[in-house]
């Protein structure tokens, strides 16, 4: 057995005995690809008189080719899913279910895997890494989270694109909007970005089936019925909506759909009514003025 190479470097098996020895580790569980190394690593156990921790060897993780995962199958680093914003709990729970099973729930909060984990029901067959699976996992925690605790994380996903806040709250009720419909916090800043800038480019396919010529009269009567109210709250605000679709004899989807894309540059976007009381009464008219000089 050699435990030292020719240059004087120690070898795999020896540093690995040392160093888990030395640490007082009790218990070594490790992917089955180490298997081989095991017999070896308890002669120096045994040599050197260490007491013999407990060996498990888990199923490897596969790409969706069934190849050993790689780097050419995307991220294998737990930094770059936090840096494009998925949450902790999402990868955790991801990769406990990846070789261990609890009968078919899916779900576990941490206090549920310490209590419910057994390496008795890890399985035997290798698992493959889905990353479509774990994209569903995280939209679902993000949505689980409070509010208040999802802007914490969510804000520094901002700042890199040169987005502030106009205050914490201001920026709770911004999450509220993109909570349900974002998969990560990289996504929710792309999608929050209108909330930030008003010089943004106006999608050419929104603006073209929505801006059209027979709305802008019912836009400038809007404009005219926001000026003269104080801020309005939502029910105020589709009040106002209900008014003008009457008077204008048009239905309430044109005109909202041209709103929204006078507000944001999309088709798609949270409801219209909170976006408008989330902008201010103030901002909204400027967007919507701007949004008149496209006709």
């Amino acid at each position: 057995l050699i435990i030292q190479r020719g240059d004087g470097w120690p070898t795999y098996n020896f540093s690995v005995v040392v160093d888990d020895a030395t640490m007082s580790i009790t218990h070594v569980i490790r992917g089955d690809d180490h298997v081989n190394n095991t017999p070896r690593q308890i002669l120096l156990y045994e040599a050197f008189g260490y007491p013999l921790p407990r060996f498990a060897h888990v199923p490897m993780i596969l790409g969706a080719d069934k190849t050993r995962l790689s780097k050419r199958h995307g991220a294998t680093s737990v930094m770059v899913y936090k840096e494009t914003g998925y949450m902790p709990q999402a990868l955790v729970n991801y990769l406990v279910r990846l070789g261990w099973s609890h009968g078919d729930q899916e779900i576990f909060s941490l206090k549920e895997l310490v209590e419910k984990f057994s390496l008795e029901n890890v399985g035997q067959s290798p698992g493959v890494f889905n990353t479509e699976k774990l994209l569903w996992l995280n939209g679902y925690y993000i949505r689980q989270e409070k509010p208040e605790n999802l802007a914490h994380l969510f804000l520094p996903f901002l700042e890199k694109r040169g987005l502030r806040p106009r205050s914490t709250a201001w920026l709770t009720e911004v999450t509220k909007t993109l909570q349900e419909r974002s998969k990560t916090l990289a996504e929710m800043a792309d999608q929050a970005e209108f909330y930030f800038r008003s010089d943004f480019a106006f999608d050419e396919k929104a603006m073209r089936k929505h801006l059209t010529q027979n709305i802008k009269e019912p836009l400038e009567m809007l404009i005219g019925r926001l000026k003269s109210s104080p801020e309005p709250d939502e029910k105020g605000l589709e009040e106002i909506f209900k008014d003008v679709v009457s008077q204008k004899g048009i239905k309430l989807g044109a005109i909202a759909q041209a709103v929204r894309v006078a507000l944001t540059g999309k088709a798609v976007s949270p409801g219209i009514y909170e976006v408008m009381k989330i902008l201010g009464k103030d901002e909204v008219l400027k967007r919507l003025s701007r949004a008149l000089t496209q006709f």
